[in-house]
């Protein structure tokens, strides 16, 4: 499937049209408003348990095929909030609960959760950070984990292209 994927990309490319993130799910939403959606005031629950989020995130991935994303973030920050508004865009949803089993983590002042991150390699040195992984715990963007970090000043067409390319990349 994931070798049909890239041939479609490829001759997307070729034909001058808009790319699918892969030959399953939907395409990557294309088109999106160039200003910010109104930020949910607080996207992270601080009362939840990370580690059994994240557990039940990887068992439906492998019983899904998705991949997993994993937005580690606080309600403190204006970051996280705006990408979280993106990721709750009606399109944007619609694609990423296609491609994704999706945990949002609070890390708070850098003080919990920062185990999670640890288990892949990963050290929260900035939020928000995601991380995009396969459903048997591969780290597909080692080198991007910081590329959200900045939502602010991102389009939310940027956000959403940055995650489908980690995305897109070989499994």
């Amino acid at each position: 499937m994931r070798v049909l994927g890239a041939v479609l990309f490829a001759a997307c490319l070729s034909l001058g049209t808009a790319a699918p993130a892969l030959a399953i799910g939907l395409p990557t939403p294309t088109g999106l408003p160039s200003t910010q959606p109104v930020p949910d005031p607080h996207p992270y629950d601080t009362a939840a348990d990370a580690h059994a989020a994240v557990d039940a995130a990887f068992a439906a991935a492998r019983r899904s095929g998705r991949d997993v994303l994993i937005d580690f973030g606080a309600n403190w920050c204006p970051d996280c909030r705006m990408l979280n508004g993106v990721m709750q865009m009606p399109a944007v949803k619609a694609w990423r609960d296609s491609r994704f089993e999706t945990v949002m983590v609070n890390v708070d002042r850098f003080n919990v959760n920062m185990d999670v991150a640890a288990r892949y390699g990963v050290t929260v040195k900035q939020i928000p950070t995601v991380l995009v992984l396969t459903p048997q715990g591969r780290l597909l963007d080692p080198d991007g984990t910081l590329a959200l970090g900045n939502a602010r000043a991102m389009t939310p067409q940027a956000s959403v292209d940055q995650i489908a390319a980690w995305d897109a990349r070989p499994h």
